[in-house]
């Protein structure tokens, strides 16, 4: 089951807005400067919006908190928009807080390509377009910024696990650039007009927002999230509701203006060759920084994720298609008595181009109960191998330990092994940072 739950309400030029976060121990400190810092940080930017300027958030913590330590119960927050002022006879929530005249004069007559307006407007009959505007608005990404901020004090105090992010690309400036790493989002400057990855390339940015600003036109890009120390094993192959890449990929296709999202190599894999889009296995030995794994992998074109499971390495999303090579060229794998690898070891079975049929997979994810062979996954072919666990050791030798497929990362983060690795995210962006 899912530790955490968040719940978000309020409407952009409303009174304000509210998270429910439930799912939190008891005893967690609150660090209440990482709070405020986090709320500055998503209002920070080059070619920002006027409202990011009207707007200065601050959370107050209105439930689930004594003594700056939390209680077990849901941690309720409060941000207070400083726009309503002005709006308060348009957007009151009383029906005698509304001026008629003035809710007419604001009110939203033609839809907007690209948001919700026209589409929220069919599906709940709305005359009035501003009531699907102010919830579909980005505005209500504050109250999960706040929120986030307690996942990350959660995730530091467990284990340790630090989360940084940056911008990529913007336009064309950065787009064939490689995928950043850990240590790439460490020497960036935080303080910098757009926080580019890459420092050189931040003017030819901030003069490519100028021109959009002139042209009265907005900007796409890509940012990189980076959850550095997070452990393997989060996320399960068991279930498709339950897979780690799916449940990143929708937390970040939520977020207003994204429209795709990256694991891995995903979108260079999607344009070669199978034997190309995969990561040997190697003792740790033959590869350094494996943190006392006593296995590792050459590269990372998987992201860190391998049929919904972190393996230890860097997991980043970024979605396209990989391709399932189980036959032909399959590079180093690790053998799993002796640990030794095996050169061009074979898979069973190959689909040399598998996208026709995963559209109509897509379709119908939701397969009836009884159909189909349970033979995990191996179509009958060759003898059913016994599980590492089954035998009470691990791939890497020692004990088994419980299953934790069902311990997740606190705002669906993905992982690294037991001394190394990272979880990476980029996120293409549809229209202006």
């Amino acid at each position: 089951m899912r530790r955490l739950r968040l719940t978000t309400a309020g409407e952009s030029h409303g009174p304000g807005l509210t998270a429910t976060l439930l799912g939190l121990p008891a005893g967690l400190r609150v660090d209440v400067a990482l709070l405020a810092r986090e709320l500055a940080r998503r209002q920070h930017g080059f070619g920002r919006g006027r409202r990011m300027q009207i707007e200065a958030d601050a959370a107050e913590i209105r439930g689930g908190v004594r003594g700056g330590v939390t209680l077990g119960s849901p941690v309720v927050l409060w941000i207070a928009n400083r726009d309503y002022a002005n709006w308060q006879k348009v957007m009151g929530p009383a029906a005698e807080d509304v001026d008629p005249r003035l809710a007419e004069l604001r009110r939203l007559k033609a839809p907007r390509p690209g948001h919700a307006d026209l589409a929220g407007g069919l599906k709940y009959l709305r005359r009035d377009l501003r009531d699907v505007l102010e919830r579909a608005s980005a505005r209500e990404t504050a109250a999960r910024v706040a929120a986030g901020a307690f996942a990350k004090m959660l995730l530091a105090e467990l284990a340790g696990i630090e989360v940084r992010s940056g911008v990529r690309a913007l336009g064309t400036v950065g787009a064939d650039a490689p995928p950043p790493t850990w240590d790439d989002l460490l020497r960036m400057d935080d303080g910098s007009p757009l926080r580019a990855v890459d420092p050189a390339l931040e003017p030819e940015m901030i003069r490519l927002v100028e021109r959009a600003q002139e042209a009265g036109d907005t900007l796409g890009g890509a940012v990189t999230v980076i959850a550095h120390g997070v452990p393997a094993g989060l996320g399960s192959h068991t279930h498709w509701d339950e897979k780690l890449d799916g449940r990143l990929a929708q937390a970040a296709m939520s977020v207003p203006a994204v429209k795709a999202v990256e694991i891995g190599a995903a979108l260079a894999a999607s344009r070669g060759f199978g034997s190309a889009a995969h990561d040997p296995i190697v003792p740790a030995e033959a590869e350094a920084g494996a943190g006392g794994r006593r296995f590792a992998r050459i590269g990372n074109r998987a992201g860190g994720l391998e049929g919904g499971i972190t393996n230890g390495e860097e997991p980043c999303r970024r979605p396209r298609g990989r391709h399932h090579q189980r036959r032909g060229r399959g590079g180093h794998r690790l053998h799993e008595a002796d640990r030794h690898p095996e050169e061009g070891a074979a898979q069973r079975r190959s689909r040399h181009s598998g996208r026709p049929r995963l559209a109509v997979r897509a379709q119908r994810r939701h397969r009836p109960a009884g159909r189909g062979r349970d033979r995990g996954g191996d179509g009958g072919a060759g003898p059913r191998r016994r599980p590492a666990r089954e035998a009470g050791r691990r791939l890497d030798g020692r004990a088994a330990g419980p299953p934790r497929g069902h311990h997740r990362p606190a705002a669906g983060l993905a992982g690294r092994g037991a001394g190394g690795g990272m979880s990476c995210l980029g996120v293409p962006l549809r229209r202006g940072l």
